[in-house]
């Protein structure tokens, strides 16, 4: 039997007949390394981490060209530490899934603590302010997801927590925000220490909103007297706290059925998939395809590690800018909302099955290629017509990474704006390239509209994912009937010119009409989404 823990580990035979390629450190030094000098802290500590972050640490570690782990912490769901860190001496299993059933399976063993982020845990939060105080440390990185960073709810008005933490100061932080304050303000009263924080999270300029968000509970705490105002100025002097924006990319889907299963029948037996009250998939493995980005603004005052080793491209900010522009807002995210729009109407179940569709694959296709790629800025570092035929090709039909239509539509109003919105304007803005000429995009946007009504192709009801405007987007269509074109009437008109969601009115550049006709079409009766996509691809 495996077990997965500092001990079972050491029974290397074991582990090498299953195939399990295991860490070429010596793990007990580097965990007494990093208790005396971290330096790198990461906070949000699911699957994206432990699949992909912290195997670029072990790398180094492999190469002996880093000494130290990094400190895991969760400032949100607690049980990922309690249930899936601690009893497994914070160890994982990462699974490496190609598309042709091929996979590498290896212990991510860079870890050095797993923490909880709390002022509840006092034992942990001394622990945090400890390292926070020590010269070493060079990195506070971050995947708390784009909410982590938002400190007011959807009516403008600041969140309860955050209300309470402007008004108490640093001593009891409950927002994420205001702990990672608390903790930046531990470091500048032990000497305005240097420090990068760099959000690693999948949100254009994330490390300026990483900046605005912190920057804001500061300025309370300066104006309420709870903090001396060269605290402020040290979170601003970027020669000694930085903001580094990045773009990250890399599918790490919820833990599978069929991967646990896989692990049990070689007997490894630490699977256990659970399901937290915060409705966190996590285990002690992580399922992930293999390609992988992450592209960083080199900005670290305190000096940083050479994680250029572990294939992360340091750049300046507006390369990073580019890259993430070309990601979200052409080459992945597009065709990634466009099959969930469509799979969700069509009932597919899986990503990767859609891409057995060949209306659905020739959508992305035409989105991609057709639509998006003459008006990407290349960036230089990555070609963008490579990374788009690897997503089409490779990543999006891998069979193995069980990433649903259903999780990628979540929120699908607060994406648009930068998956299509951004691509309007740059046909917009082009002499040579005229908005009404696209065809694909405004058909997701329809199809988008068609998927709010939450009936299928079918006609039978379809559960809708969450999306913080979903009630308001509902309440428009209220009206519309299936197979009654004619009760659309002017519904979407107050969709479709939402500044807030596209980013531009939809009908300043001649596409509101168009989508409204294509959404007639969509609700012309049952099994219409399909016979409509068959019109204009088939």
């Amino acid at each position: 039997m495996l077990r997965l823990s500092k001990d079972g580990i050491k029974h290397k035979k074991a582990w090498q007949d299953a195939g399990i390629e295991l860490p070429e450190f010596d793990y007990d030094k580097m965990i007494s390394d990093t208790r005396e000098n971290p330096t790198w802290v990461h906070f949000g500590a699911g699957n994206i981490f432990r699949g992909f972050i912290a195997m670029l640490q072990q790398q180094l570690l492999n190469l002996g060209k880093a000494q130290t782990g990094i400190v895991a912490v969760e400032t949100f769901d607690f049980e990922i530490i309690d249930r899936i860190y601690a009893p497994y001496d914070n160890l994982s299993l990462l699974v490496i899934l190609d598309s042709d059933g091929t996979m590498d399976k290896k212990i991510v063993a860079s870890v050095s603590e797993g923490l909880i982020g709390d002022v509840s845990r006092e034992q942990d939060w001394n622990r945090l302010k400890e390292i926070f105080s020590k010269p070493s440390l060079q990195m506070a990185s971050f995947t708390i997801t784009e909410k982590g960073y938002c400190l007011k709810d959807v009516s403008g008005e600041y969140f309860e927590d955050v209300i309470q933490d402007m008004q108490n100061g640093p001593g009891r932080p409950r927002h994420v925000i205001s702990k990672v304050a608390s903790l930046a303000y531990t470091r500048y009263k032990n000497g305005e220490l240097p420090i990068a924080f760099v959000s690693m999270d999948n949100c254009s300029h994330n490390g300026e909103k990483l900046h605005e968000s912190l920057e804001t509970v500061v300025k309370k705490w300066v104006d309420n007297g709870l903090v001396e105002r060269g605290f402020l100025a040290y979170i601003n002097d970027d020669s000694k706290v930085s903001f580094p924006w990045t773009m990250i990319d890399k599918i790490t889907p919820r833990p599978s059925e069929l991967i646990n299963a896989l692990l049990h029948s070689i007997g490894f037996n630490s699977a256990e998939i659970i399901c937290t009250n915060k409705n966190t998939y996590i285990a002690p493995f992580v399922n992930t395809e293999r390609p992988q980005y992450l592209v960083v603004e080199d900005s670290f005052p305190n000096g940083r590690m050479p994680l250029e080793l572990a294939g992360v491209l340091f750049t300046d900010r507006q390369t990073v800018d580019k890259v993430e522009k070309m990601k979200v807002c052409t080459c992945l995210n597009p065709l990634h909302t466009a099959l969930a729009v469509f799979g969700c109407l069509l009932g597919y179940k899986l990503i990767s099955d859609e891409m057995n569709d060949n209306l659905l694959k020739k959508l992305v296709e035409k989105i991609g290629y057709e639509e998006g790629l003459p008006v990407v800025v290349n960036p230089g570092i990555l070609s963008p017509e490579d990374y788009i035929r690897e997503v089409i090709e490779q990543r999006l039909p891998n069979p193995y990474i069980p990433d649903t239509p259903q999780r990628i539509v979540t929120d699908t109003s607060q994406k648009l704006g930068v998956r299509f919105g951004e691509t309007i304007k740059a046909y917009r803005d082009r002499e040579d390239l005229d908005p009404e000429s696209l065809t694909y995009i405004p058909l997701v946007v329809a199809g988008w509209c068609r998927y709010l009504l939450g009936l299928d192709d079918w006609g039978a009801p379809m559960p809708l994912s969450p999306d913080p405007m979903l009630s308001v987007l509902r309440s428009y269509l209220s009206g519309i009937r299936l197979g009654d074109a004619d009760s659309v009437g002017d519904s979407l008109k107050p969709i479709l010119s939402n500044e807030s969601i596209f980013g531009l009115n939809l009908y300043d550049v001649g596409l509101g009409e168009k989508i409204e006709d294509y959404f007639k079409e969509l609700v012309s009766g049952t099994n219409a989404v399909r016979a409509t996509l068959k019109k204009y691809l088939g």
